[in-house]
């Protein structure tokens, strides 16, 4: 094991300029696929926040007595996929309407009673908008029940949309890369055919050959993918600091710090198999003589 630690690290070295090309590569294509993953996440952020806003709105039954349509809030909030139900009084409605309009007076003949009590309906999923919609209609006590279908579907579609395209673009990047990788390993490979070639003919077991290329693709794809997460981060804390500075809090990313973990765990798997995969791939050709 010592010799294959051994003869793999002095292999980076003895090939320098191929060594510090194949770090740059998985570092790069790391740095574009976090950089894909990050503006996907925050936009399924944003998507998320607009769906929080989708709200249902729940009419009362004017016949209603008062302490019923108070207690009408526990069976709205025991709906499947209700998270939150805010009772809004006719009173509150009422305000509500006027503060719309700068001309308030144009509005004073507008009585108090024409407005109905209501609950503003908050869903988990907004995929499943029409279906809580239906279910808050069979509520005894609910005379009427508003949705924005329209909208809840864009979002929806939007989302979908987003994250399939998000993952061909990952699934295509980890490729090149991993294709990438494996070129730049054989042609620093080539160099060492004759070695290899020798290796085999005296008796030498692929296995005793492979391993220090192996951890020669590790060590390379270790390092490029902890390069990629530090410039991803340092990258992405410049671009979080100059978007809060000039929207003033109008858009809100989601910070580094909550990602870290995961991103790490991913870069350092992706460098991992497309280091070990490439220089696996690479030696497969020199290997069969």
């Amino acid at each position: 094991m010592g010799y294959y630690i051994k003869e793999g690290v002095t292999s980076i070295f003895a090939h320098s300029l191929m060594s510090f090309t194949s770090v740059c590569i998985i570092a790069a294509f790391l740095i574009i696929m976090g950089s894909f993953v990050l503006l996907a996440l925050n936009i399924n952020a944003v998507i998320g926040e607009l769906e929080s806003e989708n709200i249902i709105l729940a009419y009362v039954d004017d016949k209603m007595p008062e302490d019923e349509t108070l207690a009408l809030a526990h069976v709205i909030r025991r709906t499947p996929n209700v998270t939150s139900a805010t009772f809004i009084s006719r009173q509150e409605a009422y305000v509500s309407f006027i503060g719309r309009y700068e001309d308030t007076e144009r509005y004073r003949d507008v009585d108090v009673s024409w407005f109905r009590h209501r609950y503003a309906v908050y869903v988990e999923d907004v995929a499943l908008i029409a279906e809580t919609q239906q279910a808050l209609r069979d509520v005894y006590g609910i005379a009427k029940v508003n949705a924005n279908l329209t909208i809840a579907k864009a979002m929806v579609t939007l989302r979908k949309v987003i994250s399939g395209v998000s993952a061909v673009i990952i699934v295509v990047l980890l490729a090149i890369s991993l294709f990438i990788m494996s070129n730049t390993i054989k042609l620093a490979t080539s160099e060492r055919s004759e070695e290899i070639a020798i290796m085999k003919m005296v008796g030498a077991k692929n296995s005793f050959i492979r391993w220090p290329f192996i951890y020669e693709g590790f060590i390379l794809g270790i390092v490029g993918s902890m390069g990629a997460f530090a410039a991803m981060w340092a990258l992405y804390e410049l671009v979080a600091n100059r978007v809060l500075q000039f929207e003033s809090g109008l858009v809100t990313l989601i910070p580094f710090s909550l990602i870290s973990a995961q991103m790490f765990a991913v870069f350092a798997a992706i460098g991992f198999g497309v280091g070990v995969g490439g220089s696996g791939m690479a030696l497969n050709r020199y290997l069969k003589i």
